[in-house]
């Protein structure tokens, strides 16, 4: 039987998936590390019985089983040969909370922070927390002992994991749990698996001589960020082995071993009061990276909550980002490092002591200049910074990447301050800028060095540097991995770093666990190479890519989808808010991610043999449900617009196999409105009248359910050449050149109306000039050479007319802000495109910024209270904010504005309409949106700036839903 047949015999017993497909194996390839290891297949378990059938079909088969959650390991836990086990579409149920004990049990699959949401009204979460909180899981947090930056406070996962359900490799289910010495003897003495297990753990441990080496060997136990292979140094602390009465947990063993001992199906958690109300956070500025280290050992002697350090370089990416302008309020004079202390408590009055108190350390007992504190939307604001630095840090443009390898390294905090001074020697001697990002508190230190991984003289850095990191953190005892895990990249480190004679203890309890080695192999034991396998071919001829958009900006389309490290925001939850990527929040599917859309880009175009790179079903496939809703562009720290890569398939794709007359109507939609809208009367009753419509649903392939947009009585234009003139204000504020986008025009003239009246009582002169539509239903259908023709026939109109003086507003998002965005991709003079996107507005965001300026008062709206349910359209959360629309409405005085907390409406243009993407249109709607719009009193009033935003909430709701403006101009009584 060949491994296909065998795979597929496999896959017809399990209640759940398995898939061996190209598209699928290329896929789970590659998790946030620099390697790439193609499976043999991935299987999405259902039950226990699944996960047993698995683990026999990997020892009759002599294969490996590599669990996996949210697949972020920085490491390269989540790669390798065998099957990818993934856990996290079904494993994913809270079980049960005992709110008086403190405990919950869940399954591997649960999102940390969905788990947070959970418990916080029974005033409990669960303390440790990673960066990737919002989609990285509890199976995953166990497997790397994950950290934080919490973990000076409360911890890290193995202080909290109180029992595990597993499987073991003959299949046999074992609860690991806390136990005396007794009951541990009696387990030594069980003819089993489980049996021997506990013996062997017995006999490699018992000897005091051992115990000692082990002690000697291992990191220093003060460092409680400590993962340098198995914690057999933590078993030590137990009552069967001599050193105290506490009672010895082998989930301690399991906490760290990235899956590599036992399948865990079940974890039950200790947790913590939630933390005290009243924050506070001291910036402690120093002129030096030495004085800033110096200051870590007496500033923890108070009960800080984090203790955090960003340096001058993540600090100057921020300089020069508008964005974040805002949030360098705090920072005084040019720090060469900032340490971020966080005080809290229940107490104003125990706050403002213990605020003094550190205050006074820092004066006496270190060299800090200053020592600014924040209090409330401050502290986000300085996380913020943290954060968009290091991720402007990593954005890096080309092939050098900034690469974890070495980035995981933690010392005792009395040695920290030598540690950094060694580490940057060290760094200068490679020629390598030391960057410094650290959990300081925890001794903690994150650098990745900037490397080129497809060329071969890099590659050897690559592994020099590691081999030089791993013999400084042996001379200071430190431990190489702290938080993110052994992995493939520092595996191969273990025997240097506890001691040839300590890892065969630790090969021992290994083969004591999986005598044949199906979970995780090449994980922590018998370690992978670090330096192969790696993500890309080593001194390979980059393969050249024509595009007709403009991915310059990336080095081209390759390098764009590369961007991708692989950290899977794009995997959060509904509840963790933003908008990307709307289909997988309704599928859970790997391939419908941000980071499966730019892998499987990666995959093909670099690896293709085809003459069109672009012509491989399984890209089809992969950008089939994606919305071209813009959230990755903004979300995804990396930055990667798949909406653009999604359009320049669709174009290349089309070259090879045409496009479809559907695909071909909605792309010319506005020729065909044109044309109704001269008959009005006759097209609505054609697109309304149940038979004619359904006729025509039928043949274009239309959801039957959906409902089709009529088109308005007159289009604007023609309204525009009968009244402009009469409306304009006698002594205008400012001129002002609307954008009479196609919807607009000929859906949604209303709308067009209501903003011209609405500009012209507040004192604004609109003009108008014959420019074509946006182009943007040709863009989202992949018919680029007809968006460029467009793109370049509006920029040479409106250039001539639009400045900073006469800027251009729209009305439509998805229409206007395609010139401040595609346009630069698609325009042949990209300075012109350039100089148009600076002074093209939203109306929401002209208006606004009026406001703020003064020119626009409370006092020339209604009185009248309204409430009002705000849902913002994903280009405008993506390119511009939805904050503008949110101060303009409250610009009334007695209006009440409340925004939905919803990601993509599910509409997306076409998307919604076609009837195989109906389902998934409909599901992402109901995931925030429709409750939210359902659960509104008939009085309150629904705002949605997006048509498609509109149609698909009176489709999902039947509740009419306003553009903002619309409303505003109803209520706007006076003329300036």
């Amino acid at each position: 039987m060949n491994s296909n047949d065998a795979l597929l015999n496999l896959a017809n017993q399990l209640e759940g998936e398995l898939k061996f497909d190209k598209l699928t194996k290329a896929l789970y390839a590659t998790d946030a590390s620099v390697y790439r290891r193609i499976p043999l297949a991935v299987c999405y378990p259902k039950s226990k019985a699944d996960i047993k059938q698995l683990i026999q079909f990997a020892n009759d088969h002599k294969i490996g089983l590599i669990p996996r959650t949210a697949g972020t390991s920085l490491a390269g836990q989540c790669v390798g040969d065998g099957i990818v086990v993934d856990v996290s579409r079904h494993f994913t149920q809270i079980i049960d909370l005992d709110s008086k004990e403190k405990t919950v049990t869940v399954e591997p699959g649960v999102i940390r922070d969905d788990l947070n949401r959970y418990l916080k009204p029974y005033g409990l979460f669960f303390g440790p927390n990673t960066s990737t909180s919002n989609r990285c899981m509890i199976g995953g947090m166990i497997g790397n002992n994950s950290s934080g930056t919490t973990s000076i406070k409360y911890g890290v996962t193995r202080d909290k994991v109180i029992a595990m359900e597993t499987l073991l490799s003959d299949g046999s289910e074992v609860i690991f749990e806390s136990i005396t010495a007794p009951e541990f003897a009696a387990k030594t003495k069980l003819k089993s698996l489980e049996g021997s297990i506990y013996k062997t753990v017995y006999n490699e441990l018992q000897s005091k001589e051992v115990q000692q080496r082990i002690i000697d060997s291992f990191p220093k136990a003060e460092i409680h960020r400590r993962n340098t292979g198995y914690a057999i140094d933590q078993l030590l602390d137990s009552e069967v082995f001599g050193t105290n009465n506490k009672k010895i947990n082998l989930c301690d063993l399991l906490s760290g071993s990235e899956g590599t001992l036992a399948f865990t199906t079940k974890i039950k958690l200790q947790l913590d009061p939630l933390p005290p109300a009243e924050t506070l956070m001291v910036a402690a500025h120093f002129d030096s990276i030495e004085a800033c280290m110096k200051a870590v050992a007496p500033i923890m002697q108070h009960s800080l909550y984090t203790c955090e350090m960003m340096d001058k370089t993540i600090l100057d990416c921020t300089l020069d980002n508008i964005e974040q302008q805002k949030n360098r309020f705090f920072i005084l004079g040019d720090p060469k490092a900032i340490l971020m202390l966080e005080l809290r408590s229940d107490d104003p009055q125990d706050l403002a002591q213990q605020h003094k108190a550190i205050l006074k350390t820092l004066q006496e007992q270190t060299d800090s200049y200053a020592n600014p504190d924040l209090r409330g939307k401050e502290i986000d604001q300085a996380l913020e910074l943290r954060k968009a630095g290091l991720g402007l840090l990593g954005n890096i443009v080309g092939d050098k990447k900034a690469v974890a390898c070495i980035e995981d390294t933690a010392v005792a905090i009395e040695d920290l301050a030598g540690y950094i001074d060694d580490f940057t020697k060290l760094m200068e001697q490679h020629q390598q800028q030391s960057v410094y990002y650290a959990h300081a508190g925890a001794g903690e230190l994150h650098l990745r060095p900037i490397l080129n991984l497809k060329k071969k003289e890099d590659v050897a850095l690559f592994k020099q540097i590691t081999d030089d990191v791993a013999v400084l953190v042996k001379k200071y005892q430190g431990s190489m991995s702290g938080e993110h895990g052994d992995g493939i990249v520092r595996a191969p480190y273990i025997p240097y770093m506890i001691g040839e004679e300590n890892y065969q203890i630790v090969k021992s309890i290994k083969s004591a666990f999986d005598p044949n080695t199906i979970f995780n192999p090449g994980k922590i034991v018998d370690a992978y190479p670090m330096d192969q396998k790696l993500r890309y071919e080593i001194d390979r001829e980059e393969p050249q890519i024509e595009t007709l958009l403009d991915f310059s900006d990336s080095l081209g389309i390759l390098r764009a989808a590369e961007k991708c490290n692989g950290s899977g925001d794009c995997r959060k939850s509904v509840d963790a808010g933003g908008t990307m990527c709307p289909s997988y929040r309704a599928t859970k599917d790997e391939k419908d991610t941000t980071r499966g859309r730019a892998n499987t880009l990666r995959e093909f175009l670099t690896n293709s043999t085809q003459p069109n790179k672009f012509n491989h079903k399984e890209l089809k496939e992969v950008f089939d449900l994606c919305l071209s809703c813009k959230g990755c562009s903004s979300e995804c720290p990396s930055n990667v617009d798949v909406g653009s890569l999604k359009a320049e398939f669709e174009y290349q794709y089309q070259k090879a196999n045409g496009a479809s007359l559907r695909t071909k109507l909605f792309a010319y939609n506005t020729k065909f409105n044109a044309i109704g809208s001269k008959l009005p009367s006759l097209t609505n009753f054609f697109f309304t009248n149940k038979i004619t419509s359904g006729i025509l649903k039928s043949t274009l392939g239309i959801a039957s359910s959906r409902s089709l947009p009529t088109v308005s009585k007159q289009s604007l234009r023609s309204w525009i050449k009968k009244n402009l003139s009469v409306i304009q204000p006698v002594s205008p504020k400012q001129e002002v050149y609307l954008f009479i986008d196609e919807f607009t025009n000929y859906l949604d003239a209303n709308i067009g109306i209501d903003a011209i009246q609405l500009l012209a009582k507040l004192g604004y002169k609109v003009s108008v000039v014959e420019h074509k539509e946006s182009g943007r239903t040709f863009i989202s259908k992949g018919l680029l050479d007809q968006a460029k023709s467009i793109a370049n026939d509006n920029i040479e109109v409106l250039t001539k007319v639009v400045s900073e003086d006469t800027p251009l507003i729209g009305i439509e998002p998805s229409a206007i802000l395609t010139l401040r965005d595609e346009y630069k991709r698609l325009a042949d003079d990209k300075d012109k495109a350039t100089d148009l996107a600076k002074n093209t507005f939203l109306i929401d965001e002209f208006l606004d910024t009026e406001l703020k300026k003064g020119n626009i008062s409370t006092a020339q709206f209604s009185k009248e209270a309204k409430s009002i349910k705000l849902h913002g359209h994903c280009h405008q959360k993506a390119l511009s904010s939805i904050k503008h629309t949110f101060d303009l409405l409250n610009l009334p005085e007695n209006f009440k504005v409340t925004i939905i907390p919803s990601g993509c409406c599910g509409m997306a243009g076409s998307f919604g309409y076609e009837k195989e993407h109906y389902d998934i249109s409909m599901q992402i709607g109901e995931q925030t949106l429709f409750p939210a719009v359902r659960k509104a009193e008939k009085e309150v009033l629904i705002a949605a700036p997006g048509t498609s935003c509109r149609h698909q909430i009176v489709d999902g709701t039947k509740r009419q839903a306003e553009h903002p403006i619309s409303i505003l101009n109803r209520y706007c009584i006076d003329r300036a």
